[in-house]
């Protein structure tokens, strides 16, 4: 089986949005394993979307189309709630903000489960502090 691939809501924007990280973006998309998605990846990428409407920046039609590309495949819906305590030493150990200490804590979580899972981030931050923690 393919490593799975969870993926954050700057991975996600890149894949939707043309900016310098889509053709990496693509890449990790053509991967055949698991593509996961949180309810809080899945948030924050309604959040921008709706903001870049409101700024001219996407049309409407542009924006329920993107929104309705990550309720299809090979998209996955991930209903995890991250380990409290994790949540609490990861926080120690790097200065993460809390969507992204989320995501790391979610990510960490997941590799308990499934120990080839990777994180898909363009955040400098968040993904320094996968690479230290092995995610």
């Amino acid at each position: 089986m393919a490593s799975a691939l969870y993926w954050d809501a700057s991975a996600l924007l890149s894949l939707l949005l043309e900016d310098e990280h889509s053709e990496e973006a693509r890449r990790h998309f053509d991967d055949p394993g698991p593509h996961l998605i949180s309810s809080l990846a899945f948030t924050e990428v309604c959040a921008v979307m709706a903001r870049f409407e409101r700024e001219g920046k996407v049309g409407p039609d542009e924006r329920r189309s993107a929104l309705g590309s990550l309720r299809a495949q090979p998209w996955s819906a991930l209903h995890l709630e991250p380990d409290r305590a994790l949540a609490a030493d990861l926080a120690a150990r790097h200065p993460l903000r809390g969507a992204d200490l989320w995501h790391l804590t979610t990510a960490s979580t997941l590799v308990r489960e499934l120990p080839d899972v990777s994180l898909v981030t363009f955040d400098t931050s968040l993904a320094e502090a996968a690479r230290n923690e092995g995610v």
